[in-house]
């Protein structure tokens, strides 16, 4: 009999983890008895992955971190390696996580596996010479994006197009009123959603424009409300003290929710730049882009960045559909301008493009994904 079919496969954190869930079920469909060995996270090992290390091990965020943790993950790393050279899989899938997995596939390449990276990096965007990296680790990049693959042809580097998991999970049309039930928000009155970074520094930075953004809305607009999606309690914490120090006489609905549920409560949305923004595009919200950085950041990225735009529903369209101000330009009066346009219009030339756009990435991912592998080598 036929061995069963086995797959080598790493995620590094939590997104990975939801990505190889998905991969893995959509080959057990072709492939019922296929096995799974590498590290996974919860959602991975229970769809029956052998996990060699705890996922967590390689979650690491920030240089400094980093550094600390180097010795042990240049340990798990070789181990791994060795793991796979003596057990060698049928092929070997990275998830995201590239500064880890495309060193890991490297190896294995060279040591005759056939590698996979699933989750381009944003080599099209900045450091492109990155691309030769790629083609040096593996054998197959899968994106998410039609671009992406645009970009992996121009330099002859093997990469199929699978498709966004946003896209299949978020469905084509969002329901308001059950999401300002669920937030316990009026559904009959108009929201903006106030989305201002997950991250600290992204708070730092955009909390006071956001803010006073919202006062000058509130003069226009007096029946407006501010909905708020914070990740956890200290972002909550950092905002609050920001609401105190710049408008302590505004309201605000703070919720410690998913921003997804929020944008679909709401009838516009102002937001930092990010995978926000794609989500919100899906939501079919109009949005207003808005972003600053550090000086020195701003600098190197304004010569590292080969792309026009920041946001991702610009770079899919190829054109300004979103307002993106950026820096110097992220202004409380900047903001309030673009933010009542949106208010002020029914936004269907936008709202159109969205639902277009959506469509051209809503492709059963999982299913691309498990089949553009399978057909790497030879065994759909």
């Amino acid at each position: 009999m036929d061995k069963p079919l086995r797959i080598g496969i790493i995620a590094g954190e939590l997104s990975g983890d939801t990505l190889g869930e998905g991969f893995i079920r959509a080959i057990k469909q072709v492939h019922p008895d296929a096995e799974f060995v590498g590290i996974g996270g919860p959602k991975m090992i229970a769809q029956g992955c052998q996990s060699l290390f705890d996922m967590e091990e390689l979650a690491v965020m920030g240089l400094v971190e980093v550094l600390g943790r180097l010795p042990r993950l240049l340990k798990v790393k070789a181990e791994l390696v060795d793991y796979f050279t003596a057990n060698p899989p049928d092929v070997f899938v990275g998830i995201d996580a590239p500064d880890f997995n495309l060193r890991v596939e490297k190896d294995l390449k060279q040591a005759g596996i056939k590698t996979v990276h699933y989750v381009s990096p944003s080599v099209w965007a900045w450091r492109q010479k990155r691309i030769h990296k790629i083609a040096a680790a593996t054998n197959l990049v899968l994106a998410f994006l039609p671009f992406e693959k645009a970009f992996y042809d121009k330099f002859n580097v093997p990469c199929e197009f699978v498709g966004h998991t946003l896209a299949d999970a978020i469905p084509l049309q969002s329901d308001k009123a059950q999401a300002c039930e669920h937030l316990g928000l009026d559904s009959q009155k108009r929201w903006l959603a106030v989305l201002p970074g997950s991250r600290g520094a992204e708070l730092k930075m955009l909390a006071q424009p956001f803010i006073e953004t919202c006062q000058q809305l509130k003069q226009r607009y007096p029946d407006l409300g501010f909905v708020v999606a914070l990740v956890n309690e200290k972002r909550r914490e950092q905002f609050e003290q920001a609401w105190k120090e710049f408008a302590p006489e505004l309201e605000f609905e703070l919720v410690n929710d998913t921003a997804r549920n929020v944008i679909t409560a709401s009838d516009a949305v102002m937001l930092a730049s990010g995978t926000v923004a794609l989500e919100c595009m899906l939501l079919k919200r109009p949005m207003v882009v808005g972003y600053r950085v550090n000086a020195v950041t701003a600098f190197l990225a304004r010569r590292m960045l080969k792309t026009k735009y920041v946001s991702l529903p610009n770079i899919l369209s190829d054109s300004e559909l979103v307002k993106e101000l950026l820096q110097e330009e992220c202004t409380g009066e900047n903001l309030f301008r673009e933010v009542s346009q949106l208010l002020d219009s029914d936004n269907q030339t936008m709202l159109s493009k969205f639902t277009e756009m959506h469509h051209w990435i809503r492709k059963d991912a999982d299913k691309q994904a498990a089949q553009a592998v399978l057909a790497l080598i030879d065994k759909r």
